[in-house]
């Protein structure tokens, strides 16, 4: 992966992009120490999340919350019957 100091990235800013673009990763650094990675966009495929989060888990650089315990949050019953609230605010605007 190219290393590239912030000073130069900025400098030579559309140039990076058009490397990144085609598929080619770069590090920022600055003094010496990556500070950040410029990356292509992922496919947006819903199951590639879950992948990179458990990879960065494996890495250490996340830590994965326990699942959601639905028990702890009971669904309440209604109040009142459904499209009240758009009945009163239709009332409220003179709609009726």
């Amino acid at each position: 992966m190219e290393k590239v100091e912030i000073r130069e990235l900025k400098n030579r800013l559309s140039h990076y992009l058009r490397q990144v673009r085609a598929g080619h990763p770069i590090q920022i650094v600055d003094r010496g120490e990556v500070v950040a990675e410029l990356l292509p966009p992922s496919n947006g495929l819903p199951g590639n999340t879950g992948e990179r989060l458990a990879e960065m888990a494996r890495r250490g650089l996340v830590r994965l919350g326990a699942p959601n315990d639905r028990s702890l949050y009971p669904t309440l019953p209604r109040l009142v019957p459904p499209g009240t609230a758009k009945r009163l605010l239709d009332e409220e605007r003179g709609e009726c």
